[in-house]
């Protein structure tokens, strides 16, 4: 059997950086190509139940789409996913500034985000796996965040096709951190994911207000197209007359996930099926919630790396992450990380079709 490798090609440079891209192959079908710019998964090519391999994520033609304005395609993003309400909060009675760059309020860490860095990287390849290891130095004071941060995220693929990502992080002074990755899945690679089917292995979710901040505590999904604690079709959900979808535009919410299911603290989050169950996907986390977005603000006006354009509801992303303006909801898990400790979480992308095709 084919083992796992690893190889590295030039993508570019970005000011006085070179970028570069790291493919990952399994060694049995799947393969993943990751830019040390913004640490984006670039490609993640995965066969179907015919034998057929296309990447199942949206991506851009060249670095330089990548460095201009797009909502975060691909991304590893920190220091802080999704939103804090009005780029302000206090910790240890100190109040901290964020850039507010999405209605008045911060996302993902400002605009200077981790997803525009340039990260170091150390590739490597065993009998069972190939690895990816990208390092982040953040200052002290980085987009208004206080202490000086040290990130480790780890691609691991393995011969079995899981890609999973290890994150890690410590600091010299107290912090708040929550990260996540920013994939846009498509599993049909056709631009169009409403008739994709989506679980949610989640009882309550964050109703949010007109600007997508959580409202106030979290809320039942049942009895509302929040409810997909069975698989639902994204097109018999997204397009219900409901007031959280129209302040939304489609799904831009955050499912308070289920206990862990194994020793490790992993629980599954979301199973994500194409039409005709061509591939499937299924999300494993330790993070306590999962954002859920439907792509509801392309509009068509980035070209795809396919030749084709990302429009509206071409994609879904499914960002594991602590839940949104944690540092402001003492009610929320906390996101404060002191010296001395270290931030940890593991997600994994299974695709559980490969099983029987390998069969």
């Amino acid at each position: 059997m084919p083992r796992p490798t690893v190889n590295r090609k030039p993508f570019g440079a970005h000011g006085p950086a070179d970028v570069d891209v790291w493919t990952l192959d399994s060694g049995t079908g799947v393969r993943a190509e990751i830019l040390t710019y913004g640490g984006i998964l670039h490609r993640l090519t995965v066969p179907d139940t015919a034998g057929t391999p296309e990447s199942v994520v949206r991506s851009l033609p060249a670095l330089d789409d990548y460095t201009g304005k797009n909502p975060f395609i691909g991304a590893l993003v920190g220091r802080y996913a999704n939103r804090i309400a009005h780029g302000t909060f206090t910790l240890d009675g100190t109040e901290h500034r964020i850039p507010a760059t999405d209605r008045g309020h911060a996302l993902h860490g400002g605009p200077d985000g981790f997803h525009t860095r340039v990260w170091q990287a150390e590739g490597d390849a065993g009998e069972e796996a190939a690895t990816l290891r990208l390092t982040l130095h953040s200052p002290d004071g980085d987009m208004g965040f206080p202490g000086a941060l040290d990130v480790t995220v780890t691609y691991t693929l393995d011969a079995a096709g899981t890609l999973a990502l290890d994150y890690a992080a410590t600091t010299d002074r107290t912090t708040v951190v929550s990260l996540t990755n920013h994939a846009y899945f498509d599993l049909a690679a056709r631009g169009d994911i409403l008739g994709h089917t989506l679980q949610v292995d989640a009882e309550r979710y964050l109703p949010v207000d007109e600007d997508g901040i959580p409202e106030g505590p979290a809320a039942p999904v049942a009895g509302t197209p929040f409810d997909l604690t069975a698989p639902q079709t994204l097109a018999e959900r997204v397009t219900l007359p409901h007031e959280q979808l129209r302040r939304a535009g489609g799904f831009d919410h955050c499912w308070v996930l289920r206990g862990p299911d194994t020793p490790a603290g992993l629980r599954r989050a979301a199973r994500l099926t194409a039409p005709g169950a061509a591939r499937a996907m299924e999300v494993w986390t330790t993070e306590p919630g999962i954002q859920v977005y439907t792509a509801n603000q392309l509009d068509g006006t980035l070209a795809s790396a396919d030749g084709g354009r990302h429009d509206r509801h071409s994609a879904v992303c499914l960002e594991t992450q602590h839940l949104p303006d944690s540092p402001n909801r003492p009610d929320h898990p906390s996101t404060v990380l002191r010296p001395g400790e270290e931030f940890r979480s593991r997600t994994e992308f299974r695709f559980p079709h490969l099983t029987a095709l390998r069969g």
